[in-house]
């Protein structure tokens, strides 16, 4: 189910920009998407928290972004400043089901939590 209030459309509009291979490509652009707080589990399995995404991200022998693909996006407004986003990605081969807590902070919706999964 999809509550598009203002928060939630707020939280998917950060979502596609941190998608986005110019803003991951941008330290300072990417940088201000992630909340201070954050904590992701990756589909490596992997936990990553807020400099070790940004450092990996950021590395000069990372490939450079590949254009991601998202489909099924949903969400739903969780409290007055949490917004709760599903949806599915794929780049290139690789697929996954992702699932995404966003928290207004300072006025911008910032990635507070996400968690992606493999898919077939």
């Amino acid at each position: 189910m999809t509550d598009l209030t203002k928060a939630v459309h707020g939280a998917m509009e950060a979502e596609f920009r941190l998608l986005d291979p110019m803003v991951r490509s941008s330290p300072q652009l990417l940088a201000d998407l992630f909340h201070p707080d954050y904590l992701e589990f990756g589909t490596s399995g992997r936990r990553w928290d807020r400099a070790s995404i940004l450092a990996t991200l950021m590395a000069r022998d990372v490939p450079a972004p590949r254009p991601i693909t998202t489909s099924e996006m949903k969400g739903v407004q969780l409290a007055p400043d949490v917004v709760h986003l599903t949806f599915d990605t794929e780049s290139g081969a690789h697929r996954a089901h992702r699932s995404s807590l966003w928290r207004l902070t300072s006025g911008n919706w910032l990635l507070y939590f996400h968690q992606g999964t493999r898919a077939q």
